[in-house]
């Protein structure tokens, strides 16, 4: 029996280690096995009426205080998470037959966080920010690429500042759950939880 096992049997977090932790470790197994972004995840925002959109996107880092993406605010996602101010996210790392599930409320990145990021993108996904309206309405591909050319003339060989309409997200998350692949369909699942983002986590194991 593995060390989480005998952690879940207990029931105290303690014995499992912290939720970041226990991501960490899984995340830099699936940085091995998986042939394609290990940090895939799929994003779960609801709109006015309630009804979720869910889409995939990469996650650009994470600590204790939560998980961070980047986007376009005037999305459907940005304008649904500015709006709900909760999401929900989902790994799943099939060569491992793991999944990792994460919810909270979400805020907006410092400036300087979305600065130091936007930078390093390389510098056609940078003209694509500014030339992309996400998620709207585009009459045809030769509307988009025109609207590439003219932001990479617009900016020549300068810097291209961020623009203020694009920025990152972080998800605080008030519950974390770890899935394993099991025989017979009888998975493994511990879950952690707080009441609030600076209070401190509880886990159970949980029926698969």
């Amino acid at each position: 029996m593995d060390s989480t096992v005998e952690g879940l049997n207990s029931g105290n977090a303690a014995d499992v280690g912290e939720p970041f932790e226990r991501f960490g470790e899984w995340l830099a197994d699936a940085e091995k096995s998986e042939p394609n972004d290990p940090t895939a995840v799929a994003l779960a925002t609801v709109d006015e009426n309630g009804l979720p959109n869910v889409r995939m996107v990469l996650m650009r880092g994470y600590d204790e205080t939560g998980f961070v993406f980047f986007t376009n605010f005037e999305s459907s996602k940005g304008r649904e998470i500015l709006s709900a101010g909760k999401a929900a996210m989902g790994f799943h790392w099939k060569s491992l037959r793991r999944q990792v599930r994460v919810r909270g409320p979400v805020e907006p990145v410092s400036d300087e966080e979305a600065d130091a990021y936007f930078t390093s993108r390389p510098r056609g996904s940078r003209i694509g920010a500014w030339a992309s309206q996400q998620s709207r309405p585009l009459e045809s591909r030769l509307a988009l690429e025109k609207a590439v050319a003219r932001y990479t003339a617009k900016f020549g060989v300068g810097e291209i500042p961020r623009p203020a309409h694009w920025s990152g997200f972080r998800i605080r998350p008030v519950e974390i759950e770890f899935w394993r692949d099991g025989a017979f369909r009888l998975h493994d699942r511990h879950v952690y939880r707080r009441p609030a983002p600076e209070g401190p986590w509880s886990v159970e194991r949980l029926y698969p």
